[in-house]
């Protein structure tokens, strides 16, 4: 699989709010530097498992809307949208934060992410 169509299978799979699935995808070895408007997070395959659990623990539903994705010499960027419905409002998609993400890919997993976000 090509790089590109595996940051692509990611980010549609709702492996954000699934542990197993973003277990399937990440590398053992995976770094994630992640630059937010509340700070700086530096994280591992493990401490991505655990967001994923929040996730789920805290919204009802997800879905991801990219509006670019570039591959280059076996680098994704994605840029995309990120939206969630809470579980204390079930009937209300809000925008949890913009992103831009990219992602090196190593042995078909993703190996190495750099993000910058925006709350929404």
């Amino acid at each position: 699989m090509m790089a590109k169509e595996l940051v692509t299978e990611f980010y549609q799979s709702d492996a954000l709010r699934n542990s197993d699935a973003i277990k399937r995808f990440l590398h053992d070895e995976m770094e994630f530097d992640w630059h937010s408007s509340k700070g700086f997070l530096k994280m591992t395959k493990s401490d991505l498992v655990e967001l994923a659990n929040e996730m789920k623990r805290s919204y009802s539903s997800s879905r991801i809307s990219i509006s670019h994705i570039l591959e280059e010499n076996g680098s994704v960027m994605a840029r995309y949208t990120y939206f969630v419905t809470p579980i204390e409002n079930p009937n209300e998609e809000e925008v949890l934060a913009h992103f831009v993400t990219l992602w090196e890919v190593k042995d078909g997993k993703l190996f190495r992410g750099y993000q910058m976000s925006q709350l929404g």
